[in-house]
This record gives structure tokens, C-alpha cells and sequence, in this order.
């Protein structure tokens, strides 16, 4: 599958019991930030378990173009000998980010303290989702940028020729630019000061003490205050990734709606910044079980087994979870419309401006389904159904949306009829297995 090529029409039919073990791909969020602190390290970062779906592939070239050697060793190995901070080198051509929003914004705030010029671009999707929310902080360090109307790309930025260090309050809870203007800061002298009112994933403050930076993070009555000290040389790391709570989310509430299921998902991290999906659906009733609990690499790791939950029960998800879990509320969706009673997500408006808007994204196409949701700007209540009264039968715009299409194929291995997207190929960002993978649990999802 490819997110950038032709459409790939998706449907996934209703399916008997799921079992096995579902061998997730690495997570996302920490295979970039290996890429990118592998790059701005002096010498040879090892990395193992490195996911090489799409957005990940399209950081690995930036960070050579940058001037990094990175080299793809088979089977997820891979090794970076990095430049250093403030070694990035000026790049021939445009930097093509595909979908990856985490991708263009991390990547942005790594080179904007550095003395050269990078233009953006990305594919439909991510050239309409806004930059300004990290344009504002790296001007703050000295770059500039000019982009198309709105801050979008495609985006020239020139970096701070002499960086100073800054203070800043995040103004919406996103782990994006908070890492952004953390890898700004490295290359700015003194000390750069992140302040979230709300906890977002924090791998980029592990992986950052991980490779050597003086970093340290308080808790205050301003919110959390992470320090930073600037112009450290980074230390390379032998990284293993451990696989992703994001992507396991399709599996386990696949499992958690498909009658008879048993599914076993191993090495999942546990970061509590990551894991309120899971919280939130043994809040609902289901039967999920941490085996095996274990430390790897400075981040939380066990094996997560999800079995079929009949009595699935609609409930108000805690708002607070909300930044803990918002790649995951469009599948939790699906799993609301198997419940009995309202499922009701506050605090969520981070979903408006993802890769499409995925609480119109969603809702539309669980109407079409048979389903009743209630929206507003930062809210939406779906009107679960309950075990085996979901009709389904719909077929669902996908929007250039890896998570939106792999939630509406999760619907229909549970719904009465077949499920079909316009478009599955940007699964391919995030999880290039995912077809495989679920046929191989038994599940029913086939092209055209």
C-alpha cells in the first residue's frame, strides 16, 4: 500500500472469533525520535524494531539529507551515524514529509536553531494541516518561515543563524510541539524551558536523557516545567523500540467486539503518556490483561492480552486522559457503537486538526453505518448499540487517514454487514502490515 499513489478501496467482512498473537509494528513516536536524536548524536546510534511504514522512511531521508548515514539493515535494523547537534547540513531538495505530521513538525524544530535553509512539503493531507502551532515557538529561537496562507506547507523555514534560548507555554496539550521546541533548544546556548499545563507522551524528555542531554522535569503550580540545557554533544544509543500501544489499539478492540476472541499482543509500551486507550476500555468492560510487565529501555513494556467483551458499557472518558489517547478515539468510536449506552469524549479538539478531521471523519461515517453520534467542537457522544445490533454495510471516506480506515475495517469484522473505506493505502504510514496481520488473526479484510 502506498499513501501517496492510487486509491486502494478496502472492505473488511463480518469475521469469526480472532485469535493468536498479534506482532505489532515499533512504535511510531519513538522510531522518529531515534532517527532524528540518532542524527544530532556524534557517532553510530543501533537501532532494532524500528517501524519502516511510510512516515518513518520519509524522517529517515530527511536525516540524510541532513547529512546523517542511515543505513536499513533488514528485518527493522537499522544504524544512524549522526552529525552532532548543530551539524545538520543545508539539503539539495525539498524535504517531503508524506503524512507525517510528527514527522515535518520534529524535524522543523531540530533544524530551526541551525544555520541553513529547508523547504517542506508533504502529501495533500499533511500540506493542509497547520504549522503555525510550531512556526510560533522556533521564531521565538530566531527562524523564520513563509509558507502558503493559514501556515501551511509547502513551507521554507531558515534557521536561527544565532540562536537564544526561550520559555514557553505550550498553548494545547500536543507532544509535537513540545518536542519541537525541545530539539530547537539543543542548539541554543543557556537553557530553553517548556512549560504543558497538561502531561503529553513524554518519550522525547526519555529519549533526550537517554543520549546524554541535561534535561530535567518538575512538577509546579505553572504545570510541568521541563529545562533543557542547550549545545550538549549527544551520546548514540543502541535503541530497541518497542511496539506501538497506537497501532495495537486495532487488534485489541478488534478483538475486544469480534465474538470468541483470544489475541495476545506482545512487547507493547506501556508509557502511561500513552496507554489511556487502554485504561478507558477495562473502564468499559473489557477484558483486556497485562502478562509479563517489564522495563526495556527506560520505557514500561508487557505483553497485552484482549479477549471478546459482551458487556461492553458506554461511559464519560476522563477529558484529562484525553492527550494520553488521541490517536486512539477514532477506533474507541467503533468500540462505543458495540456498547450499550452513550460513550462520551470530551477535551478532544486536537482530533479537528489531525490528519482530517476525525471526530466529522468518524461521525459521518458511523452514521452511515447505523449508528447515532452527537458532535460539537471539542465533544462528541456516540450512541452505542450493543453486542451484534450494529448494522454496518456503509462504505466510509477514509480522508487521506491511516487511523480512520483501519477503525471502519475493525467495525466491520463486528457488524451485521460488511464495512467498506474509499481508500485504505495510508495505512501504509503507520502500520504496512496491518492486512496481513489481521488475516492472519482470522479476520476478513480484502481489497476492492
Amino acid at each position: 500500500m502506498s499513501g501517496h499513489g492510487t486509491p486502494i478501496p478496502m472492505t473488511s467482512r463480518p469475521c469469526g472469533p480472532l485469535q493468536g498473537e498479534a506482532n505489532v509494528p515499533g512504535d511510531k513516536s519513538i522510531s522518529h525520535r531515534s532517527l532524528i536524536l540518532g542524527a544530532m548524536s556524534v557517532g553510530e546510534t543501533k537501532i532494532s524494531g524500528l517501524l519502516e511504514g511510510e512516515d518513518v522512511l520519509d524522517t529517515g531521508k530527511a536525516m540524510a539529507a541532513f547529512g546523517a548515514e542511515v543505513i536499513n539493515h533488514g528485518g527493522g535494523n537499522w544504524s544512524v551515524h549522526g552529525v552532532g547537534v548543530g551539524g545538520f547540513a543545508e539539503p539539495d531538495n525539498v524535504i517531503d514529509c508524506g503524512n507525517s505530521g510528527t514527522g515535518v513538525r520534529l524535524i522543523m524544530g531540530a533544524m530551526a536553531t541551525c544555520d541553513i535553509t529547508v523547504t517542506f512539503t508533504g502529501d495533500a493531507s499533511l500540506n493542509g494541516r497547520p504549522m503555525a502551532r510550531v512556526t510560533d515557538p522556533i521564531a521565538l529561537f530566531g527562524a523564520q518561515a513563509v509558507g502558503r496562507a493559514g501556515g501551511r506547507l509547502p513551507m521554507t523555514i531558515v534557521g536561527a543563524k544565532d540562536p537564544t534560548p526561550v520559555r514557553y507555554e505550550v498553548p494545547m496539550p500536543s507532544a509535537q510541539v513540545k518536542s519541537a521546541v525541545l530539539l530547537a533548544g539543543l542548539n541554543a546556548p543557556g537553557q530553553t524551558v517548556v512549560i504543558e499545563k497538561e502531561a503529553t507522551r513524554d518519550h522525547t524528555e526519555r529519549m533526550l536523557a537517554g543520549f546524554g542531554a541535561e534535561i530535567s522535569v518538575e512538577q509546579t503550580d505553572e504545570g510541568r516545567v521541563i529545562t533543557l540545557t542547550g549545545q550538549p554533544e549527544l551520546k548514540p544509543q543502541v535503541i530497541a523500540v518497542p511496539r506501538d500501544p497506537s497501532s495495537a489499539a486495532f487488534p485489541v478492540c478488534a478483538a475486544v467486539i469480534t465474538p470468541g476472541s483470544d489475541v495476545l499482543v506482545p512487547n507493547i509500551g506501556l508509557n502511561p503518556t500513552r496507554a489511556g486507550l487502554f485504561t478507558t476500555l477495562r473502564e468499559m468492560g473489557a477484558d483486556l490483561t497485562y502478562e509479563n510487565e517489564r522495563e526495556e529501555g527506560g520505557e514500561p513494556v508487557a505483553d497485552l492480552r484482549a479477549k471478546f467483551s459482551p458487556d461492553l458499557k458506554g461511559i464519560e472518558v476522563d477529558p484529562a486522559r484525553a492527550a494520553s489517547m488521541i490517536d486512539e478515539y477514532p477506533v474507541l468510536s467503533v468500540v462505543a457503537s458495540f456498547a450499550q449506552g452513550e460513550t462520551v469524549m470530551r477535551g478532544v479538539k486536537e482530533l479537528r486538526v489531525k490528519e482530517s478531521d476525525r471526530i466529522d471523519a468518524m461521525a459521518t461515517g458511523l452514521r452511515l453505518n447505523g449508528v447515532e453520534v452527537d458532535e460539537g467542537d471539542d465533544w462528541w457522544i456516540v450512541k452505542g448499540l450493543g453486542h451484534g445490533n450494529v448494522p454496518g454495510g456503509a462504505t466510509c471516506a477514509s480522508h487521506l487517514d491511516h487511523r480512520i480506515a483501519m477503525s471502519f475495517m475493525v467495525m466491520g469484522m463486528a457488524a451485521r454487514s460488511p464495512v467498506s473505506v474509499d481508500d485504505g493505502s495510508p495505512i501504509a504510514t503507520s502500520f504496512p502490515i496491518f492486512e496481513p496481520l489481521m488475516a492472519g488473526l482470522g479476520a476478513d479484510v480484502v481489497r476492492g
